[in-house]
């Protein structure tokens, strides 16, 4: 049996970092190959085939230097031990210099996930010097088809997945529902973001604030995690700016500042609403294929998208709506539009359903990365 190492953060709540998150499924979802995860803790009811090693003392908010330092040291300890190391971090220079320089056996093939490229901090130059792995798996086509036009061949693309039974079409948590101060009849309108990356929190505040003039019942449910200060900031002058229009009773907060932040699900945060909003007006720092929308899709739920050439494969003819990124009265009319076509919501809803259960069922994505690590 091959000895896989999945190199990430630490495996362990809480469940709010899409690569860990990715990693953690994907392992409980390969039963023929022995797994090793690296954890803070020990997670309970694993299956027998994933070893864990908790060789992390921390899993919230940033990744800090120090945790960075255990991760290094235990892949420098374990250099030979593994058939297959494979590397779910964003490429950096330090990281990749590390890995190409320190940590590299040649008993142990590398495989590299990209899940963005970092065009917008990054040479093509600097790009190239960042792929180490003997097999590059990119999240999306996009940056598939980058490595290729840079002379990389090694390369395969691999949507991320998601657990579908997990991710689908329920009612709503009738208990979330009445700690938000929302009820059935309320038009819940959903923002999985940032607060302070990704252009999107101040478009989604302003489109709001004109929807909210013309729907008495529209509410605004933000399951916006605060990482940083910066975007506890954030949070303060959007707060502000909604409690400025009459607004701030109409708008949910899904964080762990508020007493029912931690206790929630994800899932159930979709399910609660509507529609979902990912109006962003660029993708610095964001995955290839950010989960926010696949995972609204996953649960029917039609998404309003901008029209980033990055996100353009996600964004296909029937399963969303596509709007220029930045265009806060093309967002308004948007949802307007959802609102009083109900008909129209549910067909893009199942139209999403269906193209998420294609593409990132992540029974079928694990299939393909068993064969990939047999075939290593």
């Amino acid at each position: 049996m091959k000895k896989i190492l999945l190199v990430t953060r630490p495996i362990a709540p809480p469940w709010d970092e899409a690569s860990k998150n990715f990693a953690y499924y994907l392992a409980k979802n390969i039963p023929n190959l022995e797994i090793h995860l690296m954890t803070k803790g020990i997670l309970p009811e694993l299956e027998k085939n994933i070893v864990q090693h908790p060789i992390y003392t921390a899993s919230e908010k940033d990744f800090t230097f120090s945790q960075k330092i255990r991760s290094l040291f235990f892949q420098w300890q374990n250099r030979n031990a593994f058939d297959v190391a494979h590397h779910f971090f964003t490429p950096a220079k330090l990281n990749s210099f590390f890995l190409k320089n320190f940590l590299r056996s040649k008993k142990t093939k590398t495989i590299q996930t990209v899940a963005t490229l970092r065009e917008d901090l990054y040479s093509n130059e600097e790009i190239g010097k960042m792929m180490f792995g003997d097999l590059i798996i990119t999240y999306s086509d996009y940056a598939l088809n980058k490595l290729n036009s840079l002379g990389f061949q090694n390369v395969k693309r691999v949507y991320p997945g998601i657990d579908l039974e997990k991710y689908r079409l329920r009612e709503k948590n009738a208990e979330l529902l009445k700690k938000c101060g929302l009820t059935d009849q309320d038009f819940i309108i959903n923002f999985t973001g940032e607060y302070t990356r990704l252009g999107a929190i101040d478009n989604v505040i302003d489109s709001f604030i004109a929807v909210s003039q013309k729907i008495p019942s529209a509410r605004l449910s933000l399951a916006v995690r605060l990482k940083n200060e910066k975007d506890a900031e954030k949070k303060k002058e959007v707060m502000e700016k909604l409690e400025n229009n009459n607004l701030l009773e109409k708008v949910s907060f899904l964080d762990s500042s508020t007493d029912y932040g931690e206790k929630f699900d994800m899932s159930d945060a979709y399910n609660l609403c509507d529609i979902s909003l990912f109006p962003v007006q660029n993708m610095r720092g964001k995955f290839d294929i950010p989960l926010a929308v696949v995972e609204a899709m996953a649960c029917a739920k039609p998404v309003i998208l901008s029209d980033l050439p990055i996100l353009a494969e996600l964004g296909k003819t029937g399963n969303s709506v596509i709007i220029k990124a930045g265009d806060v009265p093309n967002i308004a009319t948007a949802i307007l539009d959802l609102y009083d076509h109900p008909k129209k919501r549910a067909t893009i809803g199942q139209a999403a359903q269906k193209f998420v259960a294609e593409r990132f069922d992540i029974r079928k994505v694990a299939a393909k990365y068993e064969e990939i690590y047999k075939e290593l």
